[in-house]
């Protein structure tokens, strides 16, 4: 028997404690994340947002968001944190969805969700052209960074523990990765 594939009407249907993303026509849902993964996100977001999205002690150009929902093509997405460039989005739609594929994703690897982030989903940034991928994982206290070289990513770095990194795109401000990761 065929299965149909489904719908964005099979992803509003999902329980409000679950994430839902549509991806080559399947519903994947998810449990929303766990303390370690969400103090990841959100710290990142913090040291992140200061100097590029808002400019103060740093660069700034850049809009960076929590959880936004992209729909691209047929696929929905729900990455940890997106950010785009403000010369390609210099204000975010009013709209719950974005369709214009970000500059940078960062995805928090939970055991729930590892797999759907480094195979299924990291071929659709590809596809859409999302320059920098970051992959995070708070349990074993990585941070990889890839960026987009053709169509394929390359491993530019990992950096583990409690170091102090520049990554890109956002090297013009140094991470305290240990803060990351709720040693302090």
């Amino acid at each position: 028997m065929e299965r149909k594939p489904a719908t964005y009407a099979d992803l509003e249907a999902l329980p409000d404690n679950v994430v839902g993303e549509l991806i080559g026509g399947a519903l994947h849902a998810s449990p929303r994340p766990a303390g370690p993964h969400t103090i990841a996100a959100s710290r990142l977001e913090i040291e992140l947002g200061g100097p590029f999205d808002r400019g103060r002690n740093g660069p700034g150009g850049w809009i960076l968001l929590i959880e936004p929902e992209l729909h691209l093509r047929e696929d929905v997405l729900v990455p940890d944190l997106a950010g785009w460039r403000r010369e390609r989005m210099p204000r975010p739609p009013r709209t719950a969805a974005y369709t214009l594929a970000p500059d940078w994703v960062c995805e928090v690897l939970s055991p729930s969700t590892k797999a759907l982030d480094r195979k299924v989903k990291l071929p659709v940034y590809a596809r859409e052209g999302v320059r920098h991928v970051w992959l995070m994982d708070p349990e074993a206290r990585t941070l990889e960074v890839f960026s987009l070289e053709g169509t394929d990513y390359s491993l530019h770095a990992t950096h583990s523990g409690p170091a102090l990194v520049r990554a890109e795109p956002f090297e013009a401000a140094e991470l305290e990765l240990a803060y990351l990761w709720g040693e302090m």
